[in-house]
C-alpha cells in the first residue's frame, strides 16, 4: 500500500521541552494530573491531526503513536522545538498546531475553534482573560517558512519575536482553556 505523505490539512507540534525551573526541573510531560500525564491531554487536543510530533528530551509512553524528537542543542526554546517539530512531520500539512505540554485543559475543541479562526489570517493563538498570549495556537505553515529564521537565531529566541512577524487572529479562552501548570501549586490547583 503506497500512503500519501505529501500533503495533509492539519498536524500538530507538543512541545515539552522546557526546563520546568519552578518545578524542580521535572519532566512536565509525564507529571500526572487526574490520574493521566500532562503529554496525554496534549495528545487528546490534537486528535484530529493527521499526524503528530512531540518535540521532547526523553520520550513518555502514550496511548495514540506520535513521533518523538529533540531540538540540537535539547532546551532550545520554543521557537526552535516548533521549528524542530515541523522539520519531522512527514507530511507537508496547511496548518500546524502548536500547544504547550502543560496546557492539559487545551482540547480538540479548543483547536478546532483556533483553526476556524485562523482562515483569512496566518494563524491563531488562544488569549487569557488579560489578553496575554498562551503556548496554544495554530499557524499556516506556508507564512510560517516564510518568515523563519536561520539555525543559529532559533536557539532562545523568543515566540513572541517570530511570532511578531505574521498576523493572527486572537481566540479568547473558554473557562479555564489558558491555565498552564508552570508550579506545583498549579498542580494542586487543578486537583492534581
Amino acid at each position: 500500500m503506497d500512503l500519501d505523505l505529501t500533503a495533509g490539512g492539519f498536524c500538530g507540534v507538543v512541545l515539552a521541552g522546557g526546563t520546568a525551573a519552578r518545578m524542580d526541573g521535572v519532566d512536565k510531560a509525564s507529571v500526572e494530573l487526574a490520574g493521566r500525564t500532562l503529554l496525554e491531554y496534549a495528545v487528546d487536543a490534537f486528535v484530529d491531526a493527521d499526524e503528530l510530533v512531540v518535540v521532547a528530551p526523553t520520550s513518555v509512553p502514550t496511548s495514540r503513536p506520535v513521533t518523538f524528537v529533540c531540538e540540537d542543542p535539547p532546551r532550545g526554546g520554543p521557537v526552535a522545538g516548533l521549528l524542530t517539530g515541523v522539520d519531522s512531520l512527514l507530511r507537508r500539512p496547511r496548518l500546524v498546531g502548536v500547544l504547550a505540554v502543560d496546557m492539559p485543559r487545551v482540547t480538540a475543541s479548543t483547536m478546532r475553534r483556533l483553526r476556524d479562526a485562523a482562515v483569512g489570517w496566518d494563524g491563531a493563538f488562544l488569549v487569557d482573560g488579560d489578553g496575554r498570549r498562551q503556548l496554544a495556537g495554530v499557524l499556516d505553515a506556508e507564512r510560517l517558512a516564510a518568515v523563519r529564521p536561520g539555525l543559529e537565531a532559533q536557539h532562545n529566541m523568543a515566540l513572541h519575536r517570530l511570532l511578531g512577524q505574521l498576523r493572527l487572529a486572537d481566540v479568547r479562552a473558554d473557562g479555564d482553556e489558558a491555565i498552564d501548570i508552570d508550579a506545583w501549586t498549579d498542580l494542586r490547583d487543578l486537583g492534581g
